[in-house]
């Protein structure tokens, strides 16, 4: 709740919920806010469990789902080199939406249609879509839509041999034999933007105010939580699954 109400750090849900929700969670009151930090991140296999546990009532299409990735900058690109968060684990990348490099990591999702992530991995900004499918794919057979990142005839293959296919773009648009197919492709593919758009803005999900990858992830499955709880009220409610910045009214 703390997040979709826009509270992106700790210190803010704290305040929060200890001042107006205190009959509640009445240990609030009693403990430090470091130790309610902690137990946050530490009950990050609970918050897995309750994400899986919401998204399997659900109505979406197991087997039709789009994989891309999101750039999680941890600082301004002039402040990198000298940077001492995340040393040794994050990484230069490019953000292709933008144009530019950037420091950090990338969240790498498979979302299922009509709009509920399922499964993400975070890595370093450096490493390729390509190297993260088998995670994101590993055991869920179906059709899978990639960008031109994706392209790799022989992963292709080896993919179909386990029941997966994924499709993606030609590598490069300017030969691209298969026009037609690409456009196809990119018309389904626009939904894992509005997703993005939404986890951006109002969820905050580019911001990092964690100091160590234990606490980052846990503050991005919560945001991804918060986002996946908010389908399931709308579909409750019989509203748009995706009208989430409009739940409140």
């Amino acid at each position: 709740m703390g997040e979709y109400l826009g509270f992106d750090q700790d210190k803010a849900i704290f305040k929060y919920f200890r001042s107006h929700f205190a009959h509640f969670f009445p240990a609030l009151s009693k403990i430090h806010r470091t130790t309610f930090v902690r137990q946050a991140a530490n009950l990050w296999q609970a918050k897995e469990k309750v994400w899986q546990f919401i998204t399997s009532f659900i109505r979406l299409d197991s087997h039709f789902s789009i994989l891309d990735s999101l750039p999680i900058p941890i600082c301004q690109f002039a402040r990198a080199y000298r940077c001492q968060l995340f040393k040794g684990e994050a990484a230069y990348g490019k953000d292709m939406l933008m144009r530019q490099t950037f420091y950090g990591f990338r969240i790498h999702v498979r979302m299922a249609w009509a709009g509920i992530i399922t499964r993400f991995s975070l890595a370093p900004a450096n490493v390729q879509e390509l190297n993260v499918v088998y995670e994101l794919v590993e055991n869920t057979p179906g059709l899978y839509l990639g960008d031109r990142n994706f392209w790799s005839p022989q992963m292709k293959e080896e993919l179909r041999q386990k029941g997966v296919q994924l499709e993606a773009p030609f590598r490069k648009a300017s030969h691209d034999p298969y026009p037609k197919h690409s456009q196809l492709i990119s018309r389904f593919r626009y939904l894992i933007d509005t997703v993005f758009g939404q986890l951006s803005q109002q969820f905050q999900i580019k911001k990092v105010w964690a100091r160590d990858l234990w606490h980052l992830g846990s503050r991005l499955l919560r945001k991804i939580l918060s986002h996946t709880l908010s389908i399931f009220i709308n579909q409750t409610k019989n509203r748009p699954l995706l009208n989430v910045a409009g739940l409140v009214n």
